[in-house]
Formats: C-alpha cells, sequence, structure tokens
C-alpha cells in the first residue's frame, strides 16, 4: 500500500515536471539577459527574435528589454502558474494535463477569427475560463512578492487597455510589482505598433531583467509553500 502510494506521489511530480516547462522561458529569458549584460545587443535582438517571432532588428536595448519581461511573464504564467493552478485543484496529474492540453489547442486554433471556425472558439473559450481564477491569483502572488500597493493600482487601472484581458492583468500588476513601465510603443521595421503604457516607475533596462525573474521565482516559491500547507492540513485531517 505504502508503495503504491509512493509510486503514485513520483508519477504526479513527474507529470508536473513535463508539463510546467520552466526552461520553455527561462532559458531564453537567460540568454537575453547575458547578451544584454555583455554588450552583445545583436544576440539579444536575435533571442528574442527566435522567442518571440518577432522582427527585432531595428529594437533599441530598451525595447529587447520592455519586450523580453513581457514575454517572461505571459510564458512564466503559461508554463508554470496556470499549470500549477490545475494541478493543485484537480486529482493526480489530471489538472495539470488539462490545462497544458487546453492552452496548445488555444494556441493552434483559438487566435482564428473565422465567423464558422466553431473549434476556434470553443478553444478559447474553454482557455478563458481555465485562466479566469488562476491570472488573477498569479497577479497577487506578484504584488505580495513586489510593490504591492503599485501592482494593485496598475492591475486596476491598466490592464483593460490591454487587447488581451488576462495578459492586461498579468502584465500590468508585473509591471507595478516591479516599478518599470511595460508596453509603450515600438518600431518595427518601417512601423510603429502602438501600444498602451503599462506599470509605473523607469524604463525598462537590462537591470529589470533579473528583478522580473527574481518575481518570478519567487511568486512560484509562494505559490508551492501554499500548495504544500493546504496538502499537509488535507493530509492530517
Amino acid at each position: 500500500m505504502q508503495s503504491a502510494r509512493s509510486s503514485a506521489l513520483l508519477w504526479n511530480v513527474l507529470v508536473l515536471y513535463l508539463t510546467m516547462g520552466f526552461r520553455h522561458f527561462s532559458s531564453a529569458f537567460s540568454e537575453i539577459s547575458v547578451a544584454l549584460s555583455e554588450g552583445r545587443e545583436l544576440d539579444a535582438k536575435q533571442a528574442l527574435a527566435n522567442w518571440t517571432g518577432q522582427q527585432t532588428a531595428a529594437l533599441s536595448v530598451g525595447d529587447v528589454s520592455r519586450l523580453a519581461i513581457e514575454q517572461g511573464v505571459i510564458d512564466s504564467y503559461r508554463h508554470v502558474f496556470g499549470t500549477m493552478f490545475w494541478f493543485a485543484l484537480l486529482p493526480g496529474p489530471s489538472g495539470a494535463l488539462l490545462y497544458r492540453l487546453s492552452s496548445i489547442l488555444n494556441q493552434k486554433w483559438g487566435s482564428r477569427d473565422a465567423a464558422e471556425d466553431r473549434f476556434g472558439r470553443f478553444a478559447a473559450s474553454v482557455a478563458a475560463w481555465l485562466d479566469w481564477l488562476p491570472v488573477r491569483l498569479t497577479a497577487a502572488g506578484f504584488a505580495i512578492m513586489g510593490d504591492f500597493e503599485d501592482a494593485v493600482y496598475c492591475w486596476r487601472s491598466q490592464a483593460k487597455t490591454r487587447g488581451n484581458y488576462a495578459n492586461g492583468i498579468l502584465l500590468a500588476s508585473a509591471a507595478g510589482a516591479l516599478g518599470v513601465k511595460l508596453g509603450d510603443p515600438l518600431r518595427q521595421d518601417y512601423s510603429v505598433e502602438f501600444r498602451p503604457e503599462l506599470g509605473l516607475g523607469d524604463d525598462a533596462d537590462p537591470n529589470f531583467l533579473r528583478s522580473a525573474v527574481g518575481l518570478i521565482w519567487r511568486s512560484a516559491l509562494l505559490w508551492l509553500f501554499v500548495i504544500l500547507l493546504v496538502s499537509v492540513v488535507n493530509h492530517l485531517s
């Protein structure tokens, strides 16, 4: 009986590790951070282009820093916080698998605008439903682990200016917690992409990349502590 429980626990931990994907964002984030700190702007731009699929040739160092922070926050939610939430809520590894499959389907099909694409609308609706609570808990974690007052202010006043409201909540709260400005217009090739400003404080620079990594890790440790506490309470009761 004891060996069966141990095997089940190991299986659950393995599935969680495989579905979380820390390295999906941390490796690219670290590569850009190191390149900028060493003055290798072209390498940082190339790493950002490979990560986000965007044109980066015309970006400044500040633009690269902003986009890297934004992508890091979004990816950390998709691959860490959202997965952890559903792993803790549903029995066994089913929650983590459900969330990751939903995210993959939404990325492949949810962005399609065709009115007759019912599957795409369904995938987007499921993903939005699964994201509703963990997005807000992740933003709350950023606020607790950073500048709480500014994070909450930016969340309440700026999140709705983003086209994707869920991403707006994550980015606004993270920007407020870090004391950095995200969003803002971007020059790419011969065009300008106008984006609403998010956050308060200083313009993004390479130093804020390390601060963003620290905020994400502190928030992840907070979640792990809460999940462990709840598990212990449930076991004792």
